[in-house]
Protein backbone atom coordinates (compact mmCIF):
# COMPACT_ATOMS: atom_id res chain seq x y z
CA UNK A 1 0.00 0.00 0.00
CA UNK A 2 1.26 3.46 -0.91
CA UNK A 3 0.01 6.77 0.45
CA UNK A 4 -1.00 9.18 -2.30
CA UNK A 5 -1.94 12.07 -0.02
CA UNK A 6 -2.69 12.91 3.61
CA UNK A 7 -4.46 15.97 4.96
CA UNK A 8 -5.32 17.02 8.49
CA UNK A 9 -9.06 17.47 8.95
CA UNK A 10 -11.23 17.75 12.06
CA UNK A 11 -8.30 16.55 14.13
CA UNK A 12 -7.90 13.37 12.10
CA UNK A 13 -6.20 12.35 8.87
CA UNK A 14 -7.87 12.14 5.48
CA UNK A 15 -5.69 9.88 3.38
CA UNK A 16 -5.77 8.52 -0.16
CA UNK A 17 -3.98 5.25 -0.87
CA UNK A 18 -3.26 2.88 -3.73
CA UNK A 19 -2.34 -0.79 -3.82
CA UNK A 20 -2.00 -3.62 -6.35
CA UNK A 21 -5.19 -5.68 -6.24
CA UNK A 22 -5.03 -9.44 -6.68
CA UNK A 23 -8.77 -9.53 -7.37
CA UNK A 24 -8.94 -6.94 -10.15
CA UNK A 25 -5.39 -7.38 -11.45
CA UNK A 26 -4.97 -3.59 -11.40
CA UNK A 27 -3.88 -0.85 -9.02
CA UNK A 28 -6.83 0.24 -6.87
CA UNK A 29 -7.23 3.58 -5.13
CA UNK A 30 -9.29 4.25 -2.02
CA UNK A 31 -9.64 6.92 0.66
CA UNK A 32 -9.72 6.54 4.44
CA UNK A 33 -10.54 9.12 7.11
CA UNK A 34 -9.16 8.20 10.53
CA UNK A 35 -10.56 10.45 13.26
CA UNK A 36 -8.57 11.56 16.30
CA UNK A 37 -8.29 8.77 18.85
CA UNK A 38 -6.11 7.63 21.77
CA UNK A 39 -3.09 5.48 20.88
CA UNK A 40 -3.89 1.80 20.72
CA UNK A 41 -7.65 2.26 20.42
CA UNK A 42 -9.40 0.53 17.54
CA UNK A 43 -12.35 2.24 15.89
CA UNK A 44 -15.47 1.05 14.07
CA UNK A 45 -15.50 1.25 10.27
CA UNK A 46 -18.13 2.74 7.97
CA UNK A 47 -17.87 1.72 4.32
CA UNK A 48 -19.20 4.05 1.64
CA UNK A 49 -19.76 2.68 -1.87
CA UNK A 50 -20.04 5.28 -4.62
CA UNK A 51 -22.31 5.41 -7.65
CA UNK A 52 -22.06 5.37 -11.43
CA UNK A 53 -19.20 7.41 -12.97
CA UNK A 54 -17.75 8.08 -9.51
CA UNK A 55 -14.51 7.12 -7.79
CA UNK A 56 -13.34 7.45 -4.19
CA UNK A 57 -12.87 11.17 -4.84
CA UNK A 58 -16.52 12.18 -5.14
CA UNK A 59 -17.54 11.47 -1.56
CA UNK A 60 -14.10 12.36 -0.23
CA UNK A 61 -14.37 15.86 -1.67
CA UNK A 62 -18.14 16.46 -1.45
CA UNK A 63 -19.60 14.08 1.13
CA UNK A 64 -19.14 16.26 4.24
CA UNK A 65 -18.72 13.27 6.56
CA UNK A 66 -15.53 14.14 8.42
CA UNK A 67 -16.97 16.30 11.20
CA UNK A 68 -19.58 13.64 12.00
CA UNK A 69 -17.02 10.81 11.87
CA UNK A 70 -14.62 12.75 14.09
CA UNK A 71 -17.37 13.31 16.65
CA UNK A 72 -18.50 9.68 16.56
CA UNK A 73 -15.01 8.16 16.36
CA UNK A 74 -15.63 6.25 13.13
CA UNK A 75 -13.19 5.37 10.33
CA UNK A 76 -14.70 6.17 6.92
CA UNK A 77 -13.54 4.06 3.95
CA UNK A 78 -14.39 4.96 0.33
CA UNK A 79 -13.25 2.47 -2.35
CA UNK A 80 -13.31 3.05 -6.11
CA UNK A 81 -16.24 1.83 -8.19
CA UNK A 82 -14.34 -0.30 -10.71
CA UNK A 83 -10.88 -1.33 -11.89
CA UNK A 84 -9.00 1.28 -13.92
CA UNK A 85 -6.17 1.26 -16.44
CA UNK A 86 -5.40 1.20 -20.14
CA UNK A 87 -5.62 -2.60 -20.28
CA UNK A 88 -9.03 -2.76 -18.56
CA UNK A 89 -11.96 -3.25 -20.97
CA UNK A 90 -14.49 -0.44 -21.18
CA UNK A 91 -17.79 0.50 -22.78
CA UNK A 92 -18.88 3.67 -24.56
CA UNK A 93 -21.79 4.16 -22.15
CA UNK A 94 -21.36 5.78 -18.75
CA UNK A 95 -23.41 3.00 -17.13
CA UNK A 96 -21.13 0.06 -17.96
CA UNK A 97 -17.39 -0.64 -17.77
CA UNK A 98 -15.00 1.71 -15.99
CA UNK A 99 -16.72 3.60 -13.21
CA UNK A 100 -19.63 1.16 -13.30
CA UNK A 101 -18.51 -2.08 -11.69
CA UNK A 102 -21.88 -2.65 -9.95
CA UNK A 103 -20.07 -4.49 -7.12
CA UNK A 104 -20.37 -7.85 -8.88
CA UNK A 105 -17.89 -10.56 -9.82
CA UNK A 106 -18.21 -10.71 -13.60
CA UNK A 107 -18.37 -14.11 -15.27
CA UNK A 108 -18.59 -12.96 -18.91
CA UNK A 109 -15.75 -12.01 -21.23
CA UNK A 110 -13.98 -9.64 -21.53
CA UNK A 111 -15.03 -8.46 -18.05
CA UNK A 112 -14.33 -11.54 -15.92
CA UNK A 113 -10.59 -10.94 -15.50
CA UNK A 114 -10.77 -7.47 -13.95
CA UNK A 115 -14.34 -6.74 -12.86
CA UNK A 116 -14.30 -8.52 -9.51
CA UNK A 117 -15.57 -5.71 -7.30
CA UNK A 118 -17.64 -8.02 -5.12
CA UNK A 119 -14.62 -10.03 -3.99
CA UNK A 120 -12.54 -6.86 -3.76
CA UNK A 121 -15.02 -5.20 -1.37
CA UNK A 122 -15.99 -8.34 0.52
CA UNK A 123 -12.53 -9.88 0.95
CA UNK A 124 -9.42 -8.10 -0.27
CA UNK A 125 -9.89 -4.50 0.84
CA UNK A 126 -11.26 -5.37 4.32
CA UNK A 127 -8.16 -7.47 4.97
CA UNK A 128 -5.98 -4.51 3.99
CA UNK A 129 -7.96 -2.05 6.12
CA UNK A 130 -7.77 -4.36 9.12
CA UNK A 131 -4.02 -4.76 8.74
CA UNK A 132 -3.03 -1.16 8.01
CA UNK A 133 -5.44 1.01 10.03
CA UNK A 134 -6.69 1.11 13.66
CA UNK A 135 -9.89 -0.59 12.59
CA UNK A 136 -12.11 -2.79 14.72
CA UNK A 137 -13.33 -5.15 12.02
CA UNK A 138 -15.88 -6.64 14.42
CA UNK A 139 -17.74 -3.32 14.18
CA UNK A 140 -18.50 -2.52 10.55
CA UNK A 141 -21.32 -0.55 8.94
CA UNK A 142 -21.96 0.04 5.26
CA UNK A 143 -23.70 2.69 3.19
CA UNK A 144 -23.60 3.91 -0.40
CA UNK A 145 -25.22 6.00 -3.10
CA UNK A 146 -27.19 4.86 -6.18
CA UNK A 147 -25.15 2.00 -7.70
CA UNK A 148 -23.21 2.05 -4.43
CA UNK A 149 -26.47 1.87 -2.49
CA UNK A 150 -27.24 -1.26 -4.50
CA UNK A 151 -23.81 -2.55 -3.53
CA UNK A 152 -24.25 -1.73 0.15
CA UNK A 153 -27.65 -3.40 0.36
CA UNK A 154 -26.73 -6.57 -1.52
CA UNK A 155 -23.36 -7.05 0.18
CA UNK A 156 -24.97 -6.65 3.60
CA UNK A 157 -27.94 -8.88 2.79
CA UNK A 158 -25.59 -11.65 1.66
CA UNK A 159 -23.47 -11.34 4.84
CA UNK A 160 -25.53 -9.73 7.63
CA UNK A 161 -23.21 -11.06 10.34
CA UNK A 162 -20.41 -8.82 9.07
CA UNK A 163 -22.31 -5.54 9.23
CA UNK A 164 -23.83 -4.05 12.35
CA UNK A 165 -25.59 -1.26 10.46
CA UNK A 166 -26.76 -0.68 6.88
CA UNK A 167 -28.03 2.44 5.14
CA UNK A 168 -28.21 3.88 1.63
CA UNK A 169 -28.77 7.08 -0.32
CA UNK A 170 -31.02 6.71 -3.39
CA UNK A 171 -30.09 3.05 -3.99
CA UNK A 172 -30.84 1.02 -7.10
CA UNK A 173 -33.07 -1.41 -5.21
CA UNK A 174 -33.86 -3.92 -7.97
CA UNK A 175 -31.47 -4.31 -10.93
CA UNK A 176 -33.81 -7.05 -12.17
CA UNK A 177 -36.38 -4.34 -12.86
CA UNK A 178 -34.49 -1.34 -14.25
CA UNK A 179 -32.51 -0.48 -17.42
CA UNK A 180 -29.23 0.14 -15.59
CA UNK A 181 -29.41 -3.27 -13.95
CA UNK A 182 -30.52 -5.06 -17.09
CA UNK A 183 -27.54 -3.73 -19.05
CA UNK A 184 -24.98 -4.29 -16.29
CA UNK A 185 -26.04 -7.74 -15.15
CA UNK A 186 -26.53 -9.05 -18.69
CA UNK A 187 -23.07 -7.81 -19.59
CA UNK A 188 -21.25 -8.94 -16.47
CA UNK A 189 -23.20 -12.05 -15.40
CA UNK A 190 -24.93 -13.23 -18.58
CA UNK A 191 -28.57 -13.66 -19.67
CA UNK A 192 -29.67 -16.11 -16.95
CA UNK A 193 -31.80 -13.83 -14.74
CA UNK A 194 -31.85 -16.40 -11.95
CA UNK A 195 -28.13 -15.72 -11.48
CA UNK A 196 -28.90 -12.03 -10.98
CA UNK A 197 -30.91 -12.53 -7.80
CA UNK A 198 -27.89 -12.40 -5.50
CA UNK A 199 -27.25 -8.90 -6.86
CA UNK A 200 -30.79 -7.59 -6.32
CA UNK A 201 -31.78 -6.33 -2.86
CA UNK A 202 -35.51 -6.94 -3.33
CA UNK A 203 -34.89 -10.46 -4.64
CA UNK A 204 -32.55 -11.26 -1.75
CA UNK A 205 -35.18 -10.13 0.75
CA UNK A 206 -37.85 -12.16 -1.05
CA UNK A 207 -35.52 -15.17 -0.92
CA UNK A 208 -35.14 -14.88 2.87
CA UNK A 209 -32.18 -12.56 3.50
CA UNK A 210 -32.67 -10.26 6.49
CA UNK A 211 -31.10 -7.28 8.23
CA UNK A 212 -31.75 -6.10 11.81
CA UNK A 213 -32.87 -2.73 10.43
CA UNK A 214 -32.27 -0.40 7.51
CA UNK A 215 -32.15 3.34 6.79
CA UNK A 216 -32.72 4.73 3.28
CA UNK A 217 -33.01 8.35 2.17
CA UNK A 218 -34.38 9.07 -1.31
CA UNK A 219 -34.85 12.44 -2.97
CA UNK A 220 -38.42 12.92 -4.17
CA UNK A 221 -37.17 15.17 -7.00
CA UNK A 222 -34.61 12.59 -8.17
CA UNK A 223 -34.91 12.24 -11.94
CA UNK A 224 -33.88 8.57 -11.74
CA UNK A 225 -36.43 7.57 -9.12
CA UNK A 226 -39.23 6.18 -11.28
CA UNK A 227 -37.30 4.37 -14.02
CA UNK A 228 -34.05 3.29 -12.38
CA UNK A 229 -34.14 3.40 -8.57
CA UNK A 230 -37.60 1.91 -7.95
CA UNK A 231 -37.75 2.79 -4.23
CA UNK A 232 -41.37 1.59 -3.84
CA UNK A 233 -40.22 -1.95 -4.64
CA UNK A 234 -37.92 -1.87 -1.59
CA UNK A 235 -40.72 -0.53 0.60
CA UNK A 236 -42.95 -3.38 -0.59
CA UNK A 237 -40.25 -6.03 -0.11
CA UNK A 238 -39.44 -4.89 3.44
CA UNK A 239 -43.11 -4.69 4.45
CA UNK A 240 -43.85 -8.13 3.04
CA UNK A 241 -40.85 -9.65 4.82
CA UNK A 242 -41.38 -7.78 8.09
CA UNK A 243 -37.91 -6.27 7.79
CA UNK A 244 -37.65 -3.10 9.94
CA UNK A 245 -36.83 -0.25 7.57
CA UNK A 246 -36.93 3.53 7.72
CA UNK A 247 -37.30 4.68 4.10
CA UNK A 248 -37.66 8.44 3.87
CA UNK A 249 -38.69 10.44 0.82
CA UNK A 250 -36.98 13.84 0.96
CA UNK A 251 -39.05 16.49 -0.78
CA UNK A 252 -37.20 18.73 -3.24
CA UNK A 253 -33.93 16.76 -3.20
CA UNK A 254 -32.34 15.27 -6.31
CA UNK A 255 -29.67 12.61 -6.95
CA UNK A 256 -26.63 14.82 -6.35
CA UNK A 257 -24.12 15.29 -3.55
CA UNK A 258 -26.13 18.32 -2.44
CA UNK A 259 -28.67 15.71 -1.34
CA UNK A 260 -26.14 13.25 0.06
CA UNK A 261 -24.17 15.83 2.05
CA UNK A 262 -27.37 17.20 3.59
CA UNK A 263 -28.17 13.91 5.31
CA UNK A 264 -24.70 12.40 5.66
CA UNK A 265 -24.28 13.42 9.30
CA UNK A 266 -27.61 11.78 10.17
CA UNK A 267 -26.47 8.55 8.57
CA UNK A 268 -23.11 8.62 10.37
CA UNK A 269 -24.87 9.17 13.71
CA UNK A 270 -27.33 6.38 12.93
CA UNK A 271 -24.47 3.97 12.22
CA UNK A 272 -22.53 5.14 15.28
CA UNK A 273 -25.45 4.41 17.59
CA UNK A 274 -25.80 0.87 16.31
CA UNK A 275 -22.10 0.13 16.31
CA UNK A 276 -21.85 1.33 19.91
CA UNK A 277 -24.94 -0.62 20.98
CA UNK A 278 -23.51 -3.81 19.50
CA UNK A 279 -20.23 -3.19 21.32
CA UNK A 280 -21.99 -2.79 24.69
CA UNK A 281 -24.09 -5.87 24.06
Amino acid sequence: MEQVSANRSHGGIQGVYTHPSAQTGTPMTFSVFVPPHPPGVKLPVLWYLSGLTCSHANVTEKGEYRAACAEAGIIFVAPDTSPRGDEVPDDEGYDFGKGAGFYVDATQEPWAKNFRMRSYIEQELPALIGAEFPADMARQGITGHSMGGHGALTIALRDPARFRSVSAFAPIVSPLNCPWGDKALTGYIGPDRAAWREYDACALIADGARLPDLLVDQGAADGFLEEQLKTPLLVEACEKAGLPATIRMREGYDHSYYFISTFMAEHVAWHAQRLTERLKA
